[in-house]
């Protein structure tokens, strides 16, 4: 427990706020950085644009992505009836080591999925869909396996069997754009919906603060003396869960795969200031340093045992706080010691009002929604004060979610 508090006990709707649906944005900007960024500055705001982000980042900050890339998840199957039925691919099943060897599978997968339609589906009735790829007629099918919870276990396979499921989902999919914009995705969502930085396949979702990046603007920060770094984290099924108990303490976080390079932990080790781009960052980063404490009170830790649950920062890991430098380092020298050069785990963590930041001096990140998990790790950032910033973003034309404006969050200069 950190401060005395729990965040079990928090209730959602202290995270309320009116978005009216006029200020959620349906589209990107025509260039990605022209984009409004609101700066807060212990307690201060002021606006600019992206372009001028070197401006107004503490200096010699060190800035880190997430590289995720999002995958065409959405799939959509027509019965032999005439019905449509839609499959999002959430997450690989559990036989799969990590997001990455899912990717790779060919011919044949297992997978967690998100089903419209699900009632018209019987279980034993295959789906099937063709697609041309360069003249090769490639055939998918799908077969219901088990319901489980919130999702459904199917199968995929396809022909030809050389294809990878990354390909199969590239030539058949559909970029998941949210829900919330109520339009089917076109072709410029297909290249906006991207970060420019994006390498790694995994993502349903996109890490959306970095969506105002563009090389011009990296290459201004890197010439300002800003350093840039690169982590990944696949953002998973949680994005689409909303808070529906009325205190936290009933909310289940999901479980999302993140990769780490021993590089990245000894620059972050070192540097001063070390500034996430989107809430992914930063509970990648956040997760790397609390996992860094357990192996430094532990060395002969496994890596389940490494995996970061949902609230056990908030009852006994911290009791005795770590220094970020040793953390990250003892997590290097366990990850050396078993001749490994990165980090593949699952983390759960769910940063909320109480807690307190162990790498993270500050954050970029959209506006997000209403009595969503994404407003509490905001809170532990800024406090109370989200509630100034979202009112003055409202009052000045700022837009709002994934391909609205975003914010520049330090909490002390």
């Amino acid at each position: 427990m950190l401060n005395g508090f729990h965040p079990g006990n928090i209730s959602i709707e202290s995270f309320q706020y009116h978005l009216p649906e006029d200020r959620i944005a349906q589209f990107p900007v025509t260039n990605r950085d022209d984009a409004k960024l609101l700066v807060y500055k212990a307690g201060n705001i002021s606006e600019t644009t992206y372009t001028k982000m070197a401006t107004v980042l503490p200096p010699a900050a060190l800035m880190v992505f997430n590289n995720s890339r999002v995958v065409e998840a959405r799939l959509l199957f027509q019965k032999p009836t005439g019905g449509v039925i839609e499959i999002f691919a959430l997450e690989p099943s559990d036989q799969y080591a990590d997001i990455a060897t899912a990717m790779n599978q060919t011919g044949r997968i297992g997978y967690k999925c998100l089903v419209g339609g699900a009632a018209k589906w019987k279980r034993g009735i295959v789906l099937q869909k063709q697609v041309d790829d360069n003249g090769v007629l490639v055939t998918i099918e799908a077969r219901l396996i088990d319901r489980k919870g919130d999702y459904f276990e199917i199968e995929l396979s396809w022909t030809p069997v050389e294809l990878s499921f990354a390909a199969i989902l590239h030539l058949a999919g559909q970029m998941p754009i949210p829900p919330y914009l109520h339009r089917p995705s076109d072709a410029s969502d297909t290249e906006r919906y991207q970060t420019v930085y994006a390498k790694a396949d995994g993502s349903v979702a996109a890490p959306t603060a970095g969506l105002h990046f563009t090389p011009n603007l990296l290459n201004d920060l890197t010439n300002h003396g800003f350093s840039l770094a690169y982590t990944t984290l696949h953002v998973g099924a949680g994005t689409f869960m909303p808070v529906k108990s009325e205190t936290m303490q009933g909310h289940e976080m999901h479980a999302e795969f993140l990769e780490a390079h021993i590089d990245l932990m000894k620059d972050v080790a070192d540097a001063p200031m070390v500034i996430p781009v989107g809430t992914t960052a930063m509970r990648t980063l956040e997760s790397l340093y609390l996992m860094g404490c357990k192996v430094f009170k532990n060395s002969e830790i496994t890596l389940e045992e490494l995996e970061m649950q949902q609230w056990e920062v908030y009852e006994a890991l911290l009791e005795e706080p770590v220094a970020k430098k040793d953390a990250l380092m003892a997590l290097v020298s366990w990850l050396e010691a078993r001749n490994q050069k990165q980090l593949i785990i699952k983390t759960r963590i769910l940063i909320a009002p109480g807690y307190q930041l162990g790498i993270c001096n500050g954050l970029v990140t959209n506006f997000h929604q209403p009595q969503s998990t994404l407003l509490l790790l905001v809170s532990a950032l800024i406090g109370d004060d989200w509630r100034k910033v979202y009112e003055y973003a409202l009052q000045n034309d700022f837009r709002f979610l994934s391909y609205g404006d975003g914010s520049l969050l330090l909490p002390s200069q």
